[in-house]
């Protein structure tokens, strides 16, 4: 693979990466503003579906950076991609309302109530779940639906730590039911494969860049590409050191990451 000097797709994670919460991390305007001065593209890919993009995009903004909606890729988006491509005739959506209603926007025919017809359950990153929504995947994974989820991440960071990911509901759901779903987000290289297809970078031109080495890294290893774990976020230099999926570079944080470009 090239150097960092010859990198001009950036893949960025956002929570843990670039910002936690709504703390934006040292070194991540300047290191945005470094892509931008080199003719590089910044494009955010995120596992979290509990959001919308317009959301993102906002968020982003009160933070300072001018952000898009074309400048993002989901695993909603990936999600939606795969079950255009694998119709359904009616989806349950397990998640927030705003992911519910990307679905619909996308002309999925989904439902958030147990009807007849459902022959699908997706579940996303759920910041809005109660015990129904529970019993209710547990009433269709018993009669056999196919079964979807964004992203297998375990945890979501916070500023006082983690709280259980869309991967945690997983694992919780197959102890009620012995049923594990189809996982779209990272670690699969489609979003990956999908977001250089947008913007038009080539394998050699794009970095992926992350704090989970399960979903961030690995996605970037499965789908061919240098990977950069910042410390910022979940992993640990332990955790690194100890995992099969090694990134092509480790940094302290954003701001470590932009250094080492400026002096590469």
């Amino acid at each position: 693979m090239s150097g960092l000097s010859e990198k001009r797709l950036f893949l960025l994670d956002m929570d843990g990466t670039i910002y936690l919460d709504d703390a934006l991390f040292d070194g991540t305007l300047d290191f945005l503003a470094h892509v931008e001065d080199i003719g590089g593209r910044a494009l955010y890919l995120t596992n979290n579906s509990s959001k919308s993009v317009q959301r993102y995009v906002e968020k982003l903004k009160k933070m300072g950076i001018d952000a898009r909606p074309e400048d993002f890729y989901t695993s909603v988006n990936a999600t939606v991609r795969f079950l255009k491509g694998n119709p359904h005739r009616l989806i349950y959506a397990l998640g927030t309302e705003a992911f519910r209603a990307q679905l619909a926007e996308a002309g999925l025919p989904v439902t958030c109530r147990l009807e007849e017809g459902i022959d699908c359950l997706c579940m996303g990153f759920d910041t809005e779940l109660a015990f129904q929504k529970l019993e209710d995947a547990c009433i269709l994974l018993g009669r056999g639906v196919d079964y979807i989820a964004t992203n297998p991440d375990w945890v979501c960071p916070t500023w006082y730590g983690y709280v259980p990911d869309c991967g945690s509901v997983a694992e919780m759901l197959f102890r009620a039911t012995g049923r594990r779903p189809r996982f779209i987000g990272k670690p699969q290289p489609e979003m990956v494969r999908f977001a250089m297809e947008r913007a038009g970078f080539s394998p050699a031109e794009t970095i992926l860049v992350g704090d989970r080495l399960y979903t961030d890294i690995a996605a970037g290893v499965n789908a061919g590409i240098d990977t950069a774990l910042v410390l910022s976020g979940e992993a640990t230099l332990a955790d690194a050191e100890q995992s099969d999926v090694k990134p092509t570079y480790i940094f302290e944080n954003i701001r470590e990451m932009l250094n080492r470009m400026k002096n590469n």
